[in-house]
């Protein structure tokens, strides 16, 4: 028995990805799509006149699942060929079929497609991933769409705004990316079975020149596998654009979660908001009172890695010679899998860390009332003016108090600028009438409402996948 703790194995399967995404491209499902493949090239040609018997069909239909894998591994030792030891480890176990199998087809009609196949079912998955972490960013806008807190910009403190406002920002991105999976998903066309540079000469040989039985064939294999669109013309293989459209797609997603998670280590950073942290969790292995946001990095990390994978995709249909090139063979197989293996593993952390996010209300609410004095110096003038003040005098004192409040504040020293606006004469203002206009609530704008919109909008697309908060398996 091979110990597989002495062979390398991806952090992906072994940390990160979900069971369904490795199930999905494991070697059994992509092999058994291959097989399925080849019932269904020979259900159409029977279907279509070819020499083909019922029964031929039925005995590849009754193997699908019972992969020989070792019967695999001998004959492409021998024949240095994959698709054609999986043509005679099928034809093994289905002795009287084995003439047919994959008659007029070449090697990419079961590579390509079951890879299309794989594919699609694969953005559906991920589509749904990313409807959990919408839904559950929705919520959490929602419950805390009033809650005023400091805005930055330049990561320097700016106007108020709230903390379901921001959260808004990550969600309108992850909406976007919703579009760009809706379009890869309704632009994936299936392949057929093409021939060897695509142009069907095999089939026009095998159904006697007949082109439409050759349009009804590729028709029918295609439907069988719950596609409607098939490229109009190819080369041997499907156009790799495609395969570029997907990863970059997968790539929009990487670049939102990286967004939101860094957002959320800044705002960790100053204990505002944190991401979950368990009761016995660890924070670092020397730092006991240590609660690093390791999630949030996870995601950043894999998001990174999903970014350079899409440069794979673009070469490999960049250089795709004339009608076929191997060179983008090796490539696929790590690439495509890893990639949405990768978001599969960041939607999953993002779900968990939307889900858990812990708000430090008290520590939001000192921030915000640390620097809306500046903020409500504009609103403090106004209202001076409005007691008799002089705008310009008015407008002098509060610049002088600021400046010197915010020099203490850099030398570490205790300040009070609302004391100091108090004491100054030209301003004719209390400090109580002062903290009347401190009212954060005051300062947030639109907030509330624009949250509202957005979740409106969104909607639709949340109550059309069906999914509930409380539903979430985290």
């Amino acid at each position: 028995m091979i110990n597989m703790t002495d062979r390398y194995e991806s952090p992906l399967s072994s940390r990160y990805a979900s069971e369904y995404m490795l199930k999905l491209f494991s070697s059994d499902t992509r092999y058994s799509t291959w097989r399925r493949l080849w019932v269904s090239l020979a259900k159409a040609e029977k279907e279509l006149g070819l020499p083909i018997t019922d029964s031929q069909v039925q005995g590849l239909s009754e193997h699908i699942d019972d992969i020989d894998y070792e019967c695999v591994r001998k004959r492409e030792a021998e024949v240095r060929h994959d698709v054609m030891a999986h043509v005679y480890a099928y034809g093994q176990v289905v002795p009287e079929a084995a003439g047919i199998i994959h008659l007029g087809a070449t090697s990419c009609y079961v590579t390509d497609n079951a890879d299309i196949i794989i594919y699609r079912d694969a953005l559906r998955y991920i589509k749904g991933e990313l409807v959990k972490v919408m839904t559950l960013l929705a919520d959490f806008a929602d419950r805390t769409k009033d809650m005023p807190t400091l805005g930055y910009t330049h990561y320097q403190p700016a106007q108020l705004v709230t903390v379901g406002k921001r959260a808004c920002l990550w969600l309108q991105d992850f909406v976007s990316d919703y579009e760009e999976i809706e379009f890869a998903l309704n632009n994936i066309k299936f392949l057929g079975c093409r021939g060897t540079t695509g142009t069907e000469a095999s089939f026009m040989e095998l159904f006697g020149g007949d082109e439409s039985k050759i349009d009804e064939m590729n028709r029918r294999i295609a439907a069988d596998f719950g596609f409607e669109e098939r490229f109009d013309v190819c080369g041997q293989t499907y156009p790799r654009k495609m395969d570029s459209r997907i990863l970059n797609a997968l790539s929009s997603i990487a670049q939102s979660a990286y967004r939101m998670a860094n957002d959320i280590r800044l705002l960790q950073h100053d204990r505002q908001i944190e991401e979950p942290f368990e009761k016995d969790q660890i924070g670092s292995s020397a730092m006991a009172y240590k609660r690093n946001p390791m999630r949030c990095e996870r995601i950043c990390s894999l998001s990174r890695y999903i970014f350079a994978d899409v440069a794979n995709t673009t070469m490999t249909a960049s250089v795709q010679w004339l009608e076929r090139t191997l060179d983008d063979s090796a490539n696929r197989r790590i690439s495509l899998p890893e990639g949405f293996l990768a978001c599969d593993a960041v939607l999953r952390l993002a779900q968990n860390v939307v889900n858990g996010m812990v708000v430090n209300d008290k520590i939001i609410e000192k921030t915000v009332m640390d620097y809306l004095p500046f903020i409500a110096t504009e609103n403090i003038m106004m209202e001076a003016v409005k007691k008799g003040a002089d705008r310009q005098k008015a407008h002098e004192a509060i610049r002088r108090c600021s400046m010197a409040a915010t020099a203490k504040m850099k030398q570490g020293e205790p300040w009070d600028l609302l004391s100091d606006l108090a004491a100054e004469p030209e301003l004719r203002l209390t400090l109580e009438d002062i903290k009347g206009i401190l009212d954060p609530s005051a300062y947030i704008g639109r907030c509330p409402a624009q949250v509202t919109a957005l979740i409106e909008k969104v909607k639709p697309i949340l109550a059309s996948s069906d999914i509930k908060v409380a539903e979430i398996n985290l």
